[in-house]
């Protein structure tokens, strides 16, 4: 697959349909807007940067400029964005060259941490993935720079969307009236319906249900039975005993087996994407903060799937899985795996397997999780106080603002992702495995936006995406639950006493998850593991997110 997308790269640059797409929107407006305001603010933030005097950057600029960056890639993309197509041609176009410093995503936040405390910043993180409570923490020392006023000045593409759309401008403003990273993000459905709703989809082999004689499961009794079935059946017809029944990846954002803590009423919620503040363990039940540790049904569901592990129907790598051993265990030249939890069935048994693995419906009674998924994050690009060329800066991330670039950005340029068609609009190719293709064909998700108003220029909705969303609204909305944890910005005190709490109280209780799930247990340690939680300050937790909460209800009602 990396010889293939190199190849098509290759053949990409010869195109300049990038810098077509780009427009003029690189170029900055010459503005003196005020800064920004937070919506029913009446003060300027303090802290806001200096109002621009001056015309902004002209593209391309005279002399080049360089800039260097740190970012996050999967770990299929090329190690030096400037391999990227996308890339190279923003360089002609605006003669800014980047020094990339790239880092693999499952290797990301620990390296950036090194970065900030050795003190050797790059000009800007692409993106910094920085958690509310790093965001204040860096902004408050000086380290990251606020940008109200460099987007006002120099952002023209990005200004206009936040103009246009207050709610995704309040998301990303700090309590301080502050902007210290850009959003990004794809708007695919909204509410229960949002594509990111429930990451975890529940598939299964309907071959092997078809050899066995089997039907498909309606409750986690029956499933369990199926499992079985697929352990001791010989589903696969080589005779060995190889078939792992239930494979998935523990603690993961998508493919966490926590979504079957439903069948008991209380689903578990394990999407933390480096961010303590996230909705880690969280429900929302009749306006109340619940934390699912403390719920019966959690303790349940944990003594139930313990038999399975006891039985070896779940398979012994979920709790170290990476992406390359996860997607290469429905691989195999012989199929071995029964079901999976995961995004999309593709990414782990390939475009052919996958016609016959199906999605199993949520069980009777279950209760389906509503994460708080998002189709927008305030863990975007940051600008450091290192950056000697801020408006240079901004003005080249502008770019990613302008839709046909960030779809580009996001998913992959016009040639290897995109056709363009005789109205100048970007359309979808067939792409083969478009989850695994995706990580080596975009240069990243972590800029960006691409809303529905985008969709006369860019059809970003891929196939798999439009049939996600449907099968999310056919199957699992009737069962979801009502109400979720939003993406709450809190205050800075919040944020001061999650940062103490949340991490050891999170860290403990998947320890002790894993440890009932592999080893059993949870009945005779229960109630000394309630007893830790209070000790451990879990009250003082959820009623700083009750407020957050609370605070967020009532400023819908205004």
């Amino acid at each position: 697959m990396k010889r293939k997308t190199l190849v098509v790269f290759m053949v990409v640059i010869l195109f300049a349909a990038v810098l077509a797409a780009c427009g003029n929107n690189a170029e900055p407006k010459n503005t003196n807007n005020a800064p920004a305001e937070e919506a029913g603010d009446s003060q300027t933030s303090a802290n806001s940067t200096k109002e621009p005097a001056e015309p902004g950057p002209v593209f391309p600029l005279k002399e080049q400029v360089t800039l260097k960056a740190v970012a996050h890639r999967p770990p299929l993309a090329p190690s030096d964005f400037n391999e990227q197509p996308v890339i190279q041609e923003l360089e002609k176009k605006t003669n800014v060259r980047i020094e990339w410093d790239t880092i693999v995503d499952t290797d990301y936040i620990e390296k950036r941490n090194l970065l900030l405390a050795s003190g050797s910043l790059p000009d800007f993180f692409f993106s910094g993935r920085f958690s509310d409570t790093e965001l204040v923490r860096y902004s408050q020392d000086g380290t990251l720079i606020p940008l109200n006023d460099l987007i006002d000045g120099y952002m023209p593409n990005l200004k206009a969307i936040l103009d246009a759309r207050p709610d995704i401008k309040a998301s990303i403003t700090a309590p301080d009236g502050n902007i210290y990273s850009l959003p990004q993000g794809e708007e695919f459905g909204s509410g229960q319906e949002e594509i990111g709703a429930n990451p975890d989809f529940l598939y299964i082999n309907q071959e092997w249900l078809d050899k066995l004689n089997l039907k498909m499961p309606t409750t986690i009794d029956e499933y369990t039975a199926v499992l079985k079935a697929f352990k001791t059946g010989d589903p696969n017809g080589n005779g060995k005993a190889d078939e792992i029944p239930l494979t998935y990846i523990d603690n993961f954002w998508t493919g966490d087996i926590g979504v079957l803590f439903g069948a008991f009423g209380v689903p578990d919620k394990t999407y933390r994407p480096s961010n303590p503040t996230y909705i880690d363990h969280l429900n929302v039940v009749d306006g109340k903060v619940q934390f699912a540790p403390q719920q019966e049904g959690f303790k349940q569901a944990v003594a139930y799937l313990n038999k399975w592990f006891e039985e070896g129907l779940v398979d012994m790598d979920a709790f170290t899985h990476d992406y390359d051993t996860f997607f290469a265990r429905g691989k195999t030249e012989v199929e071995t795996i029964g079901s999976l939890i995961w995004w999309d069935k593709n990414d782990v048994v390939g475009p052919e397997r996958g016609e016959h693995w199906v999605l199993v419906p949520p069980f009777k009674d279950m209760v389906v999780k509503w994460n708080n998924g998002g189709g927008f994050g305030r863990d975007g690009v940051t600008i450091t106080k290192a950056n000697k060329n801020p408006e240079i800066t901004a003005a080249w991330l502008d770019s990613f603002y302008e839709p046909k670039m960030a779809a580009q950005t996001r998913f992959g340029p016009i040639g290897v992702w995109y056709d363009e068609d005789a109205s100048g609009k970007l359309v979808q190719k067939a792409v083969e495995n478009p989850g695994e293709f995706r990580q080596s064909s975009a240069v990243t998700n972590g800029i960006g936006l691409l809303l529905y108003d985008n969709l006369d220029q860019v059809d970003y909705i891929e196939p798999r995406a439009a049939q996600r969303i449907k099968d999310s609204i056919n199957i699992y909305v009737p069962q979801m639950e009502k109400e979720k944890f939003p993406n709450i910005f809190f205050t800075e005190e919040e944020l001061k006493v999650i940062d103490r709490l949340k991490p050891d109280i999170s860290q403990y209780v998947n320890k002790m998850r894993a440890k009932w799930l592999l080893d059993g247990g949870v009945e005779q340690e229960w109630d000394d593991f309630q007893a830790t939680l209070k000790k451990m300050g879990i009250d003082e937790l959820l009623a700083v997110h009750q407020a957050g909460y609370d605070r967020y209800l009532a400023a819908q009602k205004k």
